[in-house]
Formats: C-alpha cells, structure tokens, sequence
C-alpha cells in the first residue's frame, strides 16, 4: 500500500497533538506513561516530538487515557487552530498511522 504525504495541516496536526500529549504528561517518566498505555516508549516518542503526525487512533485514546484527557479535549485542542468544526472530518487523519 503506497502512503500518500502528510499535508501540512496533517504535519501541524500531529505537532499540537504531540506538544498536548507531552505537556499532559508533565514529569511522568515517558517509559511508565508508555507501558501503562501498552504501547512501546519509542512510539510515545515519536508521536511527542511529532514524527508520527496521523496515529492509530486506538493509539491516541490508550495514551489519552492514562494522561486523564478525554477524546473530546484532545480532538478540540489538536483541531482549534485549523478551525474544523465536525469531527468526522479530520478522524482519518487520527487512523491512518
């Protein structure tokens, strides 16, 4: 399956939704945060610094959960600057990685 690139929106995305995730972490160690999530420190990592722009959506709500942030926090705080009003429309973006 060939990937298409990341638009910049997706790119910007990801970047809000990794600086959320690492500022909900606060000083919990990465490594308790990710096994807690049962997800591997460097997906974690990669997904803080914004390497993995478009996450498994289960990915993002394991690691929502254990921070304490609800869906609907995450989905308004990584999609407020580019103003999309219907979740519908951005969730593939949270899917396709």
């Amino acid at each position: 399956m060939v990937r298409l690139p990341l638009t910049p929106d997706e790119i910007e995305r990801g970047q809000r939704l990794g600086s959320l995730l690492r500022t909900a972490r606060g000083e919990r160690p990465m490594l308790m945060v990710a096994l807690e999530a049962r997800v591997s420190p460097e997906t974690l990592r990669k997904i803080e610094s914004g390497r993995v722009a478009t996450p498994a959506f289960p990915t993002v709500a394991a690691i929502a959960q254990v921070l304490g942030l609800s869906l609907d926090e995450v989905w308004a705080q990584i999609n407020g600057a580019t103003g999309a009003e219907d979740p519908r429309a951005g969730a593939s973006s949270l899917v396709a990685g």
